[in-house]
């Protein structure tokens, strides 16, 4: 086997978020359905750029917010995006090397943008993204570093990627490379939406080749076509090794063959902000998982980050996550 250099390596969207407030007249006023992703091309960007208030740029991307929150909790993680040479791309290439994360990728001179997402939060913390994917969607098989792969204990994927066809054929090359390696794999199915036009092929994939599977109840729902969440779960606990399903508020919970793992919510002052939630409720459970330390361990921490994310603006750890499940008794 390959030396293990990383604990987990992401693939998914390299994005610049820009996150604005916003009341739900002008959610309204604009036609955005509240708490949605939806993409957008470039003049839409521009459109709703122009009409934002004040706006804060942090570095973003499911999968890279997860990667970061892994690299908080002190873990080894690695990251395979796409950014253009331009501004935004040298943003998010020094941000995410900053903390610690490998990230290799050459900046492609030619074509699309880096990708933004327009991230509008209304005073109850919900948040409501339009996302222009630029060049971040031509990520494929020869941008995929299958030694990193190979050297990783989990391979993570972001659902939202799974648009283009060369994605696609890109997420099965690095799921064979970490699969021949003995390593683990994992999935985020990222957004009902998303899920409705990839079901048939997400399915395929958790039934084939995905040891850990990560959603939240409507995700879930959507994927078996049920308005019911323990119909939902009792399919996923069928179809995945590992079922990882949050349910905002009322928690979550771990499936797991025939047990259920029930996790808490931890509390929070005020929520601030949703923007990251799951893809940080995810890195505290795959650190968790890749430390080997026992599932409801691993789901503490992962509720534990995903409280610290909505206490404040972006979608990016404000404090050290090993500091903060130490304080919480969860790591020595």
């Amino acid at each position: 086997m390959t030396e293990t250099r990383y604990d987990v390596i992401g693939i998914g969207n390299a994005i610049v978020d820009i996150i604005g407030r916003c009341d739900d007249p002008y959610l309204t006023g604009h036609g955005l359905a509240k708490g949605s992703m939806r993409l957008v091309n470039a003049a839409e960007v521009e459109k709703i750029y122009s009409t934002m208030g004040p706006a804060t740029e942090i570095s973003g991307g499911s999968a890279a917010n997860t990667i970061a929150g892994i690299a908080s909790f002190g873990g080894r993680a690695a990251f395979i995006g796409t950014v253009a040479n331009d501004d935004f791309g040298k943003v998010f290439s020094h941000d995410i090397r900053s903390i610690g994360v490998a990230f290799n990728a050459p900046a492609v001179a030619d074509g699309a943008p880096t990708s933004r997402c327009l991230i509008l939060v209304t005073p109850d913390g919900e948040r409501t993204m339009n996302t222009f994917l630029g060049v971040s969607t031509s990520l494929g098989e020869t941008q995929l570093d299958l030694e990193m792969i190979r050297a990783a204990s989990i391979l993570y994927l972001e659902g939202y990627l799974f648009d283009e066809p060369q994605a696609k054929a890109a997420f099965r090359t690095a799921l064979k490379a970490a699969k021949d390696a003995g390593r683990k794999t994992a999935l985020t199915l990222s957004d009902g939406f998303c899920v409705d036009r990839h079901r048939e092929e997400f399915l395929e994939l958790i039934r084939s080749g995905i040891d850990i599977l990560f959603a939240n109840e409507a995700e879930i729902k959507s994927l078996y076509q049920t308005d019911s969440f323990e119909t939902a779960a009792e399919n996923a606990r069928k179809d995945a090794k590992l079922a990882v399903l949050t349910r905002s508020g009322k928690g979550s919970e771990i499936h797991c063959g025939d047990k259920t793992i029930s996790i808490p919510a931890y509390p929070v002052e005020k929520v601030v902000d949703t923007t990251g939630a799951g893809d940080l409720y995810a890195a505290g459970f795959l650190f968790g998982y890749a430390r080997g330390l026992d599932l409801e361990i691993a789901g503490k921490l992962a509720s534990l980050a995903a409280s610290e994310i909505i206490s404040h603006i972006g979608a990016r750890p404000s404090v050290s996550l090993a500091e903060f499940a130490k304080q919480h008794g969860l790591i020595t």
